[in-house]
């Protein structure tokens, strides 16, 4: 007589694993085989589909940090799969505690993710900083009147309050005239652009700004930038980055 087969123990379901996520594309879009993502031992990306999005992840490392090593891995992954289609890039450092959380997020904002990807289909993003320059300071003695009754009061009776009251008054001239052309150069450049959002306050800067510019006017953009550069380089010394993937226009989305 057969004896009956052991009954098998119930096996505990192995735990889930936490996702880094870099960013939401169509369902369609690829990601370029043997890529690897963040962290000390990079996991390959791959892709996770719902519904008409997929999201573009790798496992979660162990210990992120925000070093140059992983920042470059994270926006140069952005820029590749942006070759091949709209993305919706996540900031560095998003992590979900499992697929499923993933999954469920694209098909709740399924409709506002596809508005944005078509929003920024073809496009990309330009960042603008201006900053206070010192050349011509014998213009601004000129033109800013605190500045010259400062310098003449001086020059009158020198000493280290009177010395610190013009370094300080100079200071706001140089950022009040930098910040004139700034709007000038905002509002050229704006024309140009799909769109334009400020960003946050940068210390020493009087303008940081992004552009969402159509792929065709990328060159005429960038003329333009060279030639206001070179048309305010007495007041404001201007300094341009990207192209870059499109986060200042696809934020909230979900």
């Amino acid at each position: 007589m057969t004896a009956p087969a052991p009954t098998p123990a119930s096996t505990p379901a192995p735990p889930s694993r936490s996702v880094y996520v870099y960013g939401v594309v169509r369902a369609s879009h690829t990601v370029p085989p043997g890529r690897t993502g963040v962290g000390e031992r990079p996991a390959p990306v791959r892709t996770l589909r719902a519904g008409a999005l997929a999201a573009v992840i790798s496992d979660a490392p162990a210990r992120l940090r925000a070093k140059r090593r992983d920042l470059l891995a994270h926006q140069d992954l952005a820029l590749t799969l942006g070759r091949d289609g709209p993305v919706l890039p996540m900031r560095f450092g998003m992590v979900a505690p499992d697929e499923e959380s993933v999954r469920r997020q694209l098909l709740c904002t399924q409709n506002d993710c596809l508005a944005a990807l078509e929003r920024v289909d073809g496009r990309v993003e330009m960042n603008l900083k201006a900053l206070p320059t010192e050349a011509d300071l014998g213009a601004l003695v000129r033109e800013d009147p605190e500045v010259s009754r400062l310098r003449t009061a001086a020059r009158r009776a020198p000493g280290y309050e009177a010395s610190v009251r013009l370094g300080e008054a100079v200071a706001r001239g140089l950022k009040r005239r930098a910040a004139a052309a700034a709007s000038t150069v905002l509002s050229e450049l704006s024309a140009v652009a799909d769109a334009t959002v400020h960003g946050p306050e940068v210390e020493g800067c009087v303008l940081n700004a992004s552009f969402l510019l159509d792929l065709r006017e990328r060159r005429r953009f960038e003329g333009a930038v060279e030639r206001l550069a070179a048309a305010h380089r007495d007041r404001v010394e201007l300094r341009l980055t990207g192209p870059l993937p499109c986060y200042s226009f696809t934020e909230g989305r979900a």
